[in-house]
């Protein structure tokens, strides 16, 4: 018998994908009273960037265009003031309806572009989870720095290795009938 109420939350999904390619996203479960600093963090370690950078949410609307800004260097969230904190701001006070969209924008030089959007709501949290949390990923997402998943010096090693130059045939004669070959490539013998 439970002696204390345990307060059963919901959860809100959020699927964030890539501007330049909507078949790579991640869906990512967030308590409603998580800030959306936390889904800021969330989206970046979903996407494997450093943090390093500055960051921006914008409600918006079925076309993706920004309306009231979330700031991640907003410490304090002010009447009239041009944006709102992310580190203040509940995931739930700008989540009212299904479906609601947010743009979301890490590192203002390199504007990588996120459309993140209320997928559902969970009835209940798992208690062995830690949210928020990332529980699905699609598709080989941008590398932020240089390009993901290619080790350029191995790469060049392999060259060096196997000297892929124009000169090489790259085709040995293994395997090969014993015969000796005419310069038409009929079989002489």
């Amino acid at each position: 018998m439970r002696h204390r109420k345990e307060e059963i939350m919901p959860l809100l999904r959020f699927r964030a994908h890539w501007e330049e390619d909507d078949q790579v996203y991640r869906d990512i479960e967030i308590r409603p009273t998580q800030t959306f600093l936390d889904l800021h963090k969330a989206i970046l370690m979903a996407y494997e960037f450093d943090g390093k950078h500055t960051a921006s949410f914008w409600e918006s609307n079925e076309k993706w265009e920004r309306g009231l800004e979330l700031n991640s260097e907003v410490l304090v969230n002010k009447k009239g003031a041009p944006a709102l904190s992310m580190s203040r701001t509940p995931v739930s006070a700008l989540t009212a309806t299904p479906d609601h969209k947010f743009v979301y924008e890490y590192d203002p030089k390199k504007k990588w572009t996120f459309l993140v959007a209320l997928i559902g709501v969970v009835p209940e949290e798992d208690p062995a989870t830690t949210y928020p949390h990332v529980f699905r990923k699609e598709g080989v997402g941008p590398a932020q720095y240089g390009v993901k998943g290619v080790n350029l010096d191995k790469l060049t090693e392999v060259e060096e290795k196997y000297d892929l130059s124009a000169d090489a045939d790259g085709f040995g004669r293994e395997g090969e009938d014993d015969g000796a070959v005419d310069d038409t490539g009929g079989l002489i013998g």
